[in-house]
């Protein structure tokens, strides 16, 4: 039998000097909620996302928004702010299904995803009912 060593979670480190809000600009990475469950775009659903300082082991918040009617966000962030590195994008699920009179399994989903050319585009999408979710990379 193998042992397994617990790791500490990673410390959050809100950065202001590098945190925007989302705009209408176009953004090389861009994510989608869509609820399974209902057959309809994720609305209202908050959102962080962050990139990894690997030297310090922490996370450094670079954008906070929601999504709009159609479970996207545009202008998630800016090709200035898009470098090579690993990023997580946190999805305050819990608080979606319980506007809606709901409980769900997953109070919070995080997507942890490395982005190795910032020169692409990414498309990182979140479906998601009250009992499971799903991602995968589009484009």
């Amino acid at each position: 039998m193998r042992a397994f060593r617990l790791q500490q979670p990673r410390r959050h480190i809100l950065s202001k000097s590098t945190i925007t809000t989302m705009s209408g600009s176009p953004s090389p990475l861009t994510t989608h909620v869509l609820n399974t469950a209902l057959g309809v775009p994720g609305s209202n659903v908050t959102l962080r996302l962050y990139q990894q300082d690997p030297s310090a082991d922490v996370w450094h918040l670079i954008t906070t928004g929601t999504t709009n009617d159609d479970g996207r966000c545009p202008g998630l962030v800016t090709q200035q702010q898009f470098k090579s590195g690993v990023y997580k994008l946190h999805f305050e699920t819990g608080q979606y299904w319980a506007r809606m009179g709901q409980t769900s399994f997953y109070p919070y989903v995080e997507i942890v995803f490395t982005i190795t050319d910032p020169d692409q585009k990414y498309h990182v999408p979140l479906l998601v009912s009250r009992f499971s979710y799903s991602t995968y990379r589009g484009s």
